[in-house]
């Protein structure tokens, strides 16, 4: 099958569908995460990590511990492949506690992970990353499909991006995926990105952000995602998302372009990384890159945003913020 026939045909196929699905209440599963007294949320953002320390995973590890500290962190949040290479072998693969369990030990990373599949996980036994079980021998560990976190003033939304990319179904090379759960694939897609678009426009949360663990958009080895770009952004875009947060390019970047309000911030630095690849046409959208390992912070009040990225060393790279006015701050005459 032509690549870009199968994809400008299945983009056709999608949004026939979704114009005629029923408008129905959004049934994605609701975390709440109390925001704190004063109503702001802070939090760290990996991907791309789970190499039993390997790959300077450790030294990452350490310096999330003390920038957790310093921001008193209320969760992390991960971009997905949380296991290498070939994800979990079953609830049992001792690979959870030497990736995970006895990597992430600092005081301030013993808060709540709120996690996304990616395309290595699936590789392996999706089911036990997804299990109750694993939550119950790890009570940070909150992994699922597509789910959203709200935490009042913002609401963050989890979307399974592995099964949108063709080339795993057409193309899987010498990988066999666990799609379980996923098959039959279009009806898959369809839920998701129907109960996507009502959840965020039923969302009153002031800033909405979208985590998954394949990019929109990308300098790296990987690129841009183009079943993304045809199904998924157009929902982000007209739903007034903030951020769209992402791991698989093994980097860190932040991509704003004059084209979309959406912010393209990749963190996927959390282990294994200097591919020496780069590739974007518009220098003026390239606010930062970064071909390393590192990762993210953001803390958010109810008008305010702050993005920072680091090092491996634990180093500032690139800083980012904005603000907006809440609808109650404007003064209606009666």
């Amino acid at each position: 099958m032509d690549s870009k026939f199968g994809l400008r045909s299945f983009s056709i196929v999608m949004t026939l569908l979704l114009t005629m699905a029923p408008k129905l209440q959004a049934e994605l599963t609701t975390v709440e995460h109390a925001p704190n007294s004063d109503g702001s949320i802070s939090f760290l953002v990996i991907g791309d990590w789970g190499r039993r320390g390997l790959y300077n995973q450790s030294q990452v590890a350490l310096q999330m511990g003390r920038i957790g500290e310093k921001m008193d962190i209320d969760f992390v949040v991960s971009t997905g492949d949380n296991i290498y290479d070939n994800g979990m072998k079953s609830i049992d693969d001792p690979v959870f506690q030497l990736s995970f369990t006895n990597i992430y030990t600092s005081p301030s990373l013993q808060k709540p992970w709120y996690l996304v599949l990616g395309n290595h996980d699936y590789r392996g036994d999706v089911e036990a990353q997804l299990s109750p079980i694993l939550k119950s021998m790890e009570s940070r560990w909150i992994c699922m499909r597509s789910f959203i976190v709200d935490a009042e003033v913002a609401e963050l939304f989890f979307v399974d991006t592995t099964p949108f990319v063709d080339a795993y179904f057409i193309h899987p090379e010498d990988q066999t995926y666990d799609w379980r759960g996923v098959s039959p694939r279009e009806s898959y897609l369809q839920t998701i990105l129907t109960e996507l678009e009502m959840s965020l426009r039923e969302s009153r949360a002031n800033w909405k952000i979208v985590v998954g663990h394949h990019a929109i958009k990308s300098a790296s080895i990987h690129g841009n995602t183009k079943e993304l770009e045809s199904l998924l952004l157009p929902i982000l875009e007209a739903n007034k998302v903030d951020l769209y947060v992402n791991g698989h390019d093994h980097c860190l970047q932040h991509i704003s372009t004059s084209q979309s309000p959406i912010q393209f911030l990749t963190s996927g630095g959390g282990s294994k990384a200097w591919r020496g690849y780069y590739n974007w046409s518009k220098p003026e959208d390239m606010k930062f890159f970064y071909d390393g390992q590192g990762f993210m912070s953001v803390k958010v009040t109810r008008t305010e945003m702050n993005v920072v990225f680091y090092d491996v060393s634990g180093n500032i790279l690139h800083k980012w913020n904005t603000s907006k006015m809440l609808y109650t701050d404007f003064a209606f005459p009666m």
